[in-house]
C-alpha cells in the first residue's frame, strides 16, 4: 500500500483505502479500480492523494473497457438489461396498465354507483406485489393521453404513497392504507363540471374556488366505503394543507394534519409537475424534488420530504441523463447534501451540477 499524489496517479490502479470529500462523504471505495472519469472526480473534489494497492494495475485492455463506459450510447444502455429483468418490467408493465383501466371504468361513475372497493383491493395488490420494478423517479406510462392524467397520476400516487409509508418506517399496517390514500386523494374531481376540470386555459376565481371543493366532495364519497380507515378519507380531505396552516380547505397547521395527507400532499405535487397535463408539459423530476425541497421549508412536511429524496436518489450513479443544454451523460457520483445535483460525465468531461447552477438534469433516459 502506497499513497500518490493526485498528480502523479495512473488509470487501472487499485484504491487501498475508501476516498471521502471534505465533508465525509463516500467518493470512491476501497478496492476501486481508477478510471480516467474518477480521476476527474478526485480533482473535482480537490483530493491530494490516494492509498493505492503496490504493484497491483489493471491491464490496458481491461481498464480500456471499464473507461468507455462513461462514452457508452442509450441504446448499448439498454440492450444491458438481461432477459429476466425485461420479464419483470412487463409484468409491472401489464399489471399497471390492468390498474388504469380499472381505474377508468369505475371512476367516473362513483357519483351514481359504490365504488368497488375490493376489486381495486384486489388489483392495487397484484400491482404493488411487483413494486420492486417501480422506480419513482425514473417510470413513465407506456402511454398517456392528456385526459387520462387523472387516472395515471391516481395510480402513481398510490404507489409512491405505498413506498413513502414503508420509508419513513410507519407499521406494515399503514402501508396499504397509504397507498389507498394516494389512489383516492383526488376522487372528488369526479364531481366537479368537467368544463372546469380539464379546461385548457387559466381558471376564473369562481372556477378556482370550486376545483378546492373537490377536498370535501372527496371526502363524502369516501365517508360510507369499507375497507378503509379515517385516515384515507382525511387524506382526500386535507392533502391541500400546508403544515405553516396557508393550506386549504381548513387552513390546519402542521399537528392537525393526519400523516397520509402529509404523504399524498408531497407525491401529488411530484407527479403533478413530472406528467403531462391538458395545460402543462412535464418538467423534469430532479428539478421537481428541489423544489419540493424548498417547499418543505414551512409548507411540507419537512421530514417526509428529506426521506423521499434520500431514497428515490440513492442508487443512480450510472444513469444515463440529459442536461438542460441538451447534452446527454452519465450520473457518476451524488452529493448526499445535494442529491438532486450530481456529477454527470459527458464524453468524458466531468460536469458538476452544484458548481454549474445554470445546468439541470431535465430529463433520465435510461437507469
Amino acid at each position: 500500500m502506497a499513497s500518490v499524489s493526485i498528480t502523479e496517479i495512473k488509470p487501472g490502479l487499485k484504491l487501498s483505502k475508501d476516498v471521502h470529500t471534505p465533508l465525509g462523504g463516500l467518493l470512491l471505495q476501497k478496492g476501486t479500480v481508477l478510471l480516467p472519469r474518477d480521476l476527474e472526480i478526485l480533482r473535482a473534489f480537490m483530493v491530494h492523494s490516494v492509498d493505492v494497492d503496490n504493484g497491483e494495475q489493471e491491464t490496458t485492455s481491461s481498464a480500456d473497457s471499464r473507461a468507455a463506459i462513461p462514452q457508452r450510447s442509450v441504446p448499448s444502455v439498454q440492450a444491458r438489461k438481461d432477459s429476466v429483468t425485461t420479464v419483470q418490467r412487463s409484468s409491472f408493465l401489464e399489471e399497471y396498465d390492468r390498474m388504469i383501466q380499472l381505474v377508468k371504468s369505475t371512476y367516473p361513475s362513483v357519483i351514481a354507483a359504490e365504488i368497488p372497493i375490493f376489486e381495486l383491493r384486489g388489483q392495487l395488490e397484484a400491482l404493488i406485489s411487483q413494486i420492486k420494478d417501480y422506480n419513482l423517479l425514473t417510470f413513465s406510462p407506456r402511454s398517456m393521453s392528456e385526459y387520462d392524467y387523472i387516472y395515471h397520476h391516481a395510480v402513481l400516487c398510490a404507489l409512491s404513497s405505498y413506498q413513502l409509508a414503508k420509508w419513513i418506517g410507519l407499521q406494515q399496517k399503514d402501508w396499504m392504507q397509504a397507498a389507498f390514500a394516494g389512489l383516492f386523494h383526488d376522487i372528488g374531481n369526479f364531481k366537479i363540471d368537467p368544463a372546469v376540470l380539464y379546461k385548457p386555459q387559466p381558471l376564473t376565481a369562481e372556477e378556482v374556488g370550486e376545483m378546492k371543493r373537490h377536498t370535501t366532495y372527496g371526502y363524502q364519497l369516501l365517508k360510507n366505503v369499507t375497507a378503509i380507515n379515517e385516515g384515507v378519507r382525511l387524506a382526500a380531505l386535507q392533502h391541500h394543507e400546508k403544515v405553516d396552516g396557508s393550506g386549504y380547505p381548513l387552513r390546519l397547521d402542521g399537528g392537525k394534519i393526519h400523516i397520509y395527507a402529509k404523504i399524498v400532499g408531497i407525491v401529488d405535487i411530484f407527479h403533478a409537475m413530472t406528467l403531462n397535463r391538458i395545460y402543462q408539459k412535464a418538467q423534469s423530476p430532479y428539478l421537481v424534488l428541489e423544489q419540493i425541497h424548498a417547499e418543505a421549508f414551512g409548507k411540507l412536511d419537512p421530514g417526509i420530504v428529506r426521506t423521499l429524496i434520500s431514497k428515490v436518489t440513492e442508487f443512480h450513479n450510472g444513469t444515463v441523463v440529459r442536461l438542460s443544454n441538451d447534452q446527454i451523460g452519465e450520473i457518476v457520483f451524488t452529493d448526499r447534501n445535494h442529491p438532486t445535483r450530481p456529477m454527470v460525465s459527458v464524453n468524458g468531461q466531468i460536469i458538476n451540477l452544484i458548481q454549474q447552477r445554470q445546468l439541470c438534469i431535465n430529463e433520465i433516459i435510461s437507469s
